[in-house]
């Protein structure tokens, strides 16, 4: 496969990385339309860039660099960045009922919309799209202990979210997600 020639080779990148970019967008904006948008923005911007990728193996992590950096120019541009208080943590419940209760994918969406970046980038590297710590250190340019200490918080954040959503009187119809909560961190 030829990396740097570049029609083909930007007509490979898309064939190989475009379900995951994808998804990934998905997840961080929460539109189809805006995935989309940031997906074909990131092969548009990988086009203009694509002798800058020196190894052809690491790729998928070039791509990802290039959709979340657009994703967080356009998060700057509408200035829809949150942040999130130490008195949000408070919120979190002491103890988690037995068993999970499901939850449904667009209660999971709208969670994760509403988490904050710091939080909501490292979730959807690590559980999403199976990133490692290491990986996403490198990703978000953040010391590795940075990553760690944010996934935790952001787990905690996230299911107290999601489990304040299911206790609410509204419920949508259920789906499966103790996965995506209790899934190992030994990465």
């Amino acid at each position: 496969m030829a990396w740097f020639g570049g029609r083909q080779s930007i007509q490979q990148l898309v064939e190989d990385h475009y379900q995951v970019l994808y998804r990934f967008a998905f997840r961080l904006s929460g539109s189809a339309s805006e995935a989309e948008d940031l997906t074909q923005e990131t092969f548009c911007q990988a086009q203009k860039s694509l002798a800058q990728l020196r190894d052809g193996s690491r790729s998928k992590a070039w791509l990802f660099s290039i959709l979340r950096n657009a994703y967080l120019h356009k998060l700057r541009s509408t200035k829809r960045h949150q942040t999130l208080t130490p008195d949000a943590l408070a919120e979190l419940p002491e103890r988690l009922p037995d068993p999970l209760p499901e939850i449904e994918p667009g209660q999971l969406q709208h969670a994760l919309n509403e988490s904050p970046e710091d939080f909501r980038m490292p979730l959807l590297l690590f559980y999403f799209e199976d990133f490692s710590y290491r990986d996403i250190a490198e990703q978000l340019q953040v010391p590795l202990g940075t990553v760690m200490s944010r996934l935790a918080r952001a787990k905690a954040h996230l299911r107290g979210r999601l489990l304040s959503a299911v206790q609410a009187p509204l419920l949508m119809a259920p789906a499966l997600v103790k996965p995506v909560l209790a899934k190992k961190e030994g990465a």
